[in-house]
């Protein structure tokens, strides 16, 4: 029959209640008993236990995953572990004392084979034995020995210890339990109020790594007995919600993520691998790695996990490594434990794979475990993250007195004693002083993690215990209070500074180191440091031996970056593989963004390819310019000539040759040629209000006007000629009423309407153009091809097709008085002119696009002058024999025989 269990009536609560986590509650919760015999943990059912093996009280709700995590695992622990077993132990696994401190070790490595039933895996086996624990095992004994020898820190206090070796998750669980069992018994008491709870033990130290850390935490976290473990670095547990008593002597692994994404920066690793262990150290890491990694311009090219029961060589890491060697990166991050990295590396060894550079976590960079695999020294660069090297002093010494100390066989467990398999090494007192195992660097940092580890928790007990400097005073310990004291340390130890954050997290940095070999040798040397607070990386790169024969930094890039004034266009799924394109003309490349091509100003441009903006070039038609030069010099000779045969027709007004030409009516077409001609002054220069004003209205009008007046001059011609005797009325109406006249000032007046309409609906103003030459700013006058603008054209091409048509109607008129040669010469060359600019107008747009207008309105002002007056003055300077009435009336009388003989 099973033994029943009694709920304690204990339902009130102490004086001076300690702080409750926020917002949680606690409620009853009925405990049961579960009966040894009932379950099988071996191969065979255990016998009756001469105790019982239950699970008593109530726990509060606040806490209820954890409860029900006992409920699971603490039936199968205790009854496995209060059976009635014989078994041995050996010395040095527990020191009586007026308070005990517990330690999770781990004395031997776990066992991999695959279990069928629920049963705690025995640590003490052949060839399992693991020297790095064993060394943090001797630094809690030699700790406590050393604080018990001290008359400072707790003065006529005695320091205890209960240690187990933590080989397994079950064997860790285990020893969770027994520290957590009632002070003078061996089971626990779940009650309704757990700040009262007083255990065997006041504070744990342990253990080793993150998996066994969440598992301890979260079955101490309910009792708030303080947990310090010495390598445990998971971010996770650092969350005060979840482990509210998790303390530790290692740094974060949130630190050392940084530390390892600045290290990749530094050198301009981009292109990465990542490999992690099974398990909340490898795979919480990989995972903080990757998301502080990514937003920083960093590319994940694989990411794999070393499982838990791999084997080197085994399909699965062959699958890995061959997948790792695909992925061509020379940077390998490897967060990884020691157990699972060893594995990993003997497979990358067995497969060749050579000529990378590995990144170490903290767990394995300095680990001889790791550089023991044969073969390793090949692999290429080893750069790795470990925490800053540390001695404890005296360990040395204190562990080859316990070997002289300890002989003979383990004793065996005193009947009626709690004794198990996880205290007990065989191995622990078989060394001799030349055969104990090597305190390397590694093992001697991690010892000394434990040694803070336990002075935290004296320097926490004597605050607690309001020790003086001769005594203390004696008194229950719950654990709440002293992880309220621990919490509140700060104390040199060695010239160290030993104080912990809010988070529970020491404020220690790390050393950025790199391997050495030396033929078969190894070594690491310290190239760096990382400070917290913010993380800074200060690395001497000149101490690194990089693989290879240039001993050159090696890159690791998915495509080798960009040349000046290329961005990337991305290719795939990952950001760092791109193709480069060079920047398109008008925009550069920020090397800031190397991504996107960014536009230049608006007073800016850029060739392709630029990765600056340069200034745009400010162009008009200057007046210092040699084109400009000519063209005022050829403007300046053309109104020279207006003005001269204007005087020239002054003085020989009464001339037959000047009557001919027009009389008085020859000074407004000069005028008007004149005014056409000065209007091209206001293209050179930097455009104005006025100028633009100035520019085609005011040439458009004197060219009109003189077209007027040619085409009522070839009229009146033909008419006098032709139709004077035919229709007598109508010329004798005409000339009577001054016909000419009122047509030159009506076709001028409408054509000055235009302009004016023109100015008032199409203002021309000054502008810049930037459109058209990427590297100019064109000063211009907006000149819109408005319906004015063509009817202001269209007026001077018809008034261009009646003068035509007028001279060629007199084609045959007496030879002083035919002008149809002359005017044609002077039309198709003002034609083929406008053209000529069109032409050029619609293939080019700079500068000089004005220098062609005005060249188009000088050659067409000097077809008209040189077309009509030219011939006149010629014959008014060098032939004025011919320049009297004679001659012109015997041209009118041999034309009149011509016209009477047809």
């Amino acid at each position: 029959m099973p033994w029943p269990c009694r709920v304690p009536e204990r339902d009130h609560s102490p004086e001076g209640q300690p702080p409750v986590h926020k917002g949680l509650r606690s409620r009853p919760f009925q405990g049961h008993w579960v009966g040894c015999h009932s379950l099988y943990l071996s191969s065979r059912p255990l016998q009756r236990c001469a105790q019982p093996c239950c699970v008593r009280g109530h726990v509060a709700s606040m806490f209820a995953w954890a409860a029900y995590l006992l409920s699971l695992q603490l039936p199968i622990a205790l009854c496995w572990a209060l059976s009635c077993q014989q078994t041995e132990s050996s010395p040095g696994f527990s020191l009586p004392g007026d308070y005990l401190l517990a330690g999770l070790f781990a004395l031997h490595s776990d066992c991999l084979e695959v279990r069928h039933r629920p049963q705690v895996t025995p640590c003490e086996r052949p060839n399992s034995f693991n020297g790095h624990g064993y060394h943090l095992f001797q630094a809690m004994r030699f700790s406590i020995e050393e604080i018990n020898n001290s008359t400072a820190l707790l003065p006529n206090i005695s320091l205890g210890y209960e240690l187990f070796d933590v080989c397994s998750e079950s064997a860790n669980v285990y020893a969770a339990l027994r520290v957590l069992s009632r002070q003078g018994t061996n089971h626990l008491e779940m009650q309704r109020d757990l700040h009262n709870y007083s255990s065997k033990v006041v504070a744990l130290i342990g253990p080793d790594n993150t998996d066994h850390a969440v598992t301890t935490a979260s079955l101490l976290g309910p009792f708030l007995m303080p947990l310090i473990s010495y390598e445990a670095s998971s971010v996770a547990l650092s969350s005060k919600r979840q482990y509210p008593s998790f303390l530790r002597t290692i740094p974060s692994d949130k630190y050392q993520v940084e530390a390892m994404v600045l290290l990749l920066r530094e050198f301009g690793w981009v292109w990465i691998s990542l490999i992690g262990s099974y398990g909340d150290y490898g795979q919480l890491g990989l995972q903080a790695l990757e998301e502080l990694a990514t937003p920083q311009g960093i590319c994940i090219a694989f990411k794999d996990i070393v499982p838990f029961s791999a084997r080197v060589g085994d399909p699965r890491m062959q699958q890995m490594v061959h997948r790792l060697a695909q992925a061509r990166t020379t940077v390998v991050v490897v967060f990884s434990n020691r157990n699972l990295a060893r594995v990993f590396f003997g497979s990358v060894v067995l497969a060749n794979l050579t000529g990378k550079v590995w990144i170490a976590s903290e767990d394995w960079a300095i680990s001889t475990y790791i550089t023991k695999v044969p073969g390793i020294q090949g692999i290429g660069t080893v750069l790795g993250v470990a925490i800053q090297q540390r001695s404890v002093p005296g360990l040395k010494e204190f562990e080859e007195s316990y070997i002289r100390a300890v002989k003979g066989a383990p004793r065996s467990c005193p009947e009626g004693s709690w004794c198990s398999t996880n205290q007990l090494c065989r191995d622990c007192h078989a060394f001799t002083i030349h055969s104990m195992p090597r305190l390397g660097a590694f093992s001697m940092s991690a010892a000394y993690n434990v040694y803070q580890a336990v002075y935290a928790v004296a320097h926490g007990l004597h605050q607690l215990l309001g020790c003086t400097s001769e005594t203390c005073s004696r008194g229950p310990v719950y654990p709440w209070q002293l992880l309220q004291q621990i919490y509140k340390v700060n104390f040199l130890l060695h010239k160290d500074t030993m104080a912990f954050d809010d988070n529970g997290d020491p404020l220690g940095d790390y050393n950025i180191i790199s391997w050495e070999w030396n033929g078969p040798e190894w070594s690491f040397r310290v190239i760096g440091s990382a400070t917290r607070s913010p993380v800074q990386l200060d690395i001497n790169k000149t101490k690194i031996q990089w693989s290879g024969k240039t001993n050159q930094v090696p890159t690791s890039v998915c495509v080798e970056d960009c040349l000046d004034g290329y961005h990337r266009v991305v290719v795939g799924s990952h950001h760092c593989c791109f193709e480069c394109i060079p920047c398109e003309a008008g925009t550069f490349l920020n090397k800031s963004n190397p991504r996107i091509c960014q536009p230049c100003g608006k007073e800016e441009w850029a060739p392709e390819g630029s990765t600056t903006c340069l200034p745009r070039t400010v162009e008009f038609l200057a007046w210092h310019e040699p084109v400009s030069l000519v063209l005022l010099a050829a403007n300046t000779a053309l109104l020279l000539l207006l003005v001269g045969t204007a005087g020239l027709f002054a003085r020989h007004l009464h001339t037959p040759v000047v009557r001919s030409a027009g009389g008085r009516l020859c000074f407004l077409m000069l005028g008007s040629l004149a005014a056409g001609s000065c209007s091209f002054y206001s293209y050179f220069g930097e455009p104005t209000v006025l100028t633009c004003l100035l520019r085609q209205p005011f040439f458009s009008l004197g060219f009109a006007v003189f077209l007027s007046c040619l085409t009522i001059r070839s009229f009146q011609l033909v008419v006098i000629f032709k139709f004077s005797t035919k229709v007598p009325t109508c010329y004798h109406t005409w000339a009577q009423n001054h016909g000419a006249g009122l047509f030159v000032i009506a076709s001028s007046t409408v054509h000055l309407l235009i302009c004016v309409i023109w100015l008032a609906t199409w203002t021309p103003l000054p502008t810049r153009e930037y459109q058209r030459f990427p590297h100019l700013v064109i000063l211009e006058c907006t000149e819109v091809n408005s319906v004015i603008f063509l009817l202001s054209f269209a007026h001077n091409g018809l008034l261009s097709l009646s003068t035509f048509a007028c001279s060629y109607l007199g084609k045959e008129l007496p030879e002083n008085y035919n002008e149809a040669k002359c005017v044609t010469f002077s039309l198709l060359l003002s034609f083929v002119s406008w053209v000529a600019f069109f032409t050029t107008s619609s293939i080019y747009q700079g500068s000089y696009l004005s220098a062609v207008y005005v060249m188009a309105g000088l050659t067409t002002l000097s077809g008209g002058f040189s077309g009509y007056f030219l011939p006149k003055c010629y014959v008014i300077l060098c032939r004025p024999d011919l320049n009297n009435t004679e001659h012109f009336q015997a041209s009118i009388l041999d034309y009149t025989r011509r016209s009477g003989s047809t």
